[in-house]
């Protein structure tokens, strides 16, 4: 009876951790992230993001827009909708609906995408982005910006369609709470950014875009996008379920394990 007692109690302790497991593996269901990064920028923001998903067992692929990063692409040759078709090209080749994630500029181009193609979006996640309502350009929309530091850096080329950033006001502006390192890598990294896509609209319908389950990520101590303005495009985007990080404009670099875990609380 004693052994037959001891056989039942390890099968029920057996049955238990079973159960726990399954939970557990339900709860970090693996998913398709694609992320999207801002203007000044490239796919190399996201890779300490992308370690920290990728041990939470999650697949992540990173974009790389045209004219930014390593990408060689003219920035007389770039637009919204190059931007967004890169975008779209990614998620096709994933094969499976995705978590779609957009920083800055990057949120005009998630927005793009969401419109394009609404049913191959699970989850459409704004991190400090522009929202854009429907016919709306970025220009129009960081004119809004009373706080932000951005605005008065900016250095336009004469002779090309790029916006340079004072180099002494980088950091600041997009980073200033990062490691030294961090900071060194944001301006090894600094490429000009093309000026055309800033004064193209995005449009939007309630059929597709209104359809997308929304997200947003407010950085509290932001320089570059304000939170009255990132709290004003949220609201206007009738996007209700928002977080915080108190972080500068770039938390993706200044802290990556609280934005991935920031990131795995909103899939499950």
């Amino acid at each position: 009876m004693k052994k037959i007692l001891t056989v039942l109690l390890l099968i029920t302790a057996i049955l238990t951790v079973q159960s726990s497991c399954s939970k557990t593996d339900h709860a970090v269901q693996a998913k398709t992230f694609v992320l999207v990064h801002g203007a000044w920028q490239g796919a190399y923001v996201w890779q300490f993001v992308k370690d920290e998903l990728e041990k939470h067992g999650q697949k992540v692929i990173t974009v790389e827009l045209p004219a930014h990063g390593t990408d060689t692409t003219s920035a007389a040759n770039v637009t919204i909708n190059s931007y967004r078709d890169k975008v779209i090209a990614a998620i096709k080749a994933a094969n499976t609906k995705v978590i779609l994630v957009g920083h800055s500029l990057g949120g005009m181009v998630v927005t793009a995408t969401a419109e394009s193609i609404p049913d191959k979006i699970e989850k459409l996640i704004y991190i400090a982005a522009f929202v854009p309502g429907n016919g709306q350009r970025l220009v129009e929309l960081a004119g809004q910006d009373a706080q932000s530091q951005l605005g008065p850096s900016l250095i336009p080329s004469a002779t090309q369609p790029t916006l340079d950033v004072i180099p002494a006001n980088r950091v600041a502006i997009f980073c200033q709470d990062g490691s030294a390192t961090v900071k060194q890598l944001v301006l090894d990294k600094f490429r000009v950014e093309p000026a055309i896509p800033f004064g193209m609209p995005v449009f939007v319908t309630a059929a597709a875009f209104g359809q997308v389950d929304k997200y947003y990520i407010h950085t509290t101590a932001d320089q570059a996008i304000g939170i009255t303005l990132q709290k004003q495009m949220a609201s206007a985007a009738g996007i209700t379920k928002v977080y915080s990080l108190n972080s500068g404009h770039s938390p993706f670099l200044s802290m990556p394990d609280s934005l991935a875990d920031m990131l795995m609380t909103i899939i499950k």
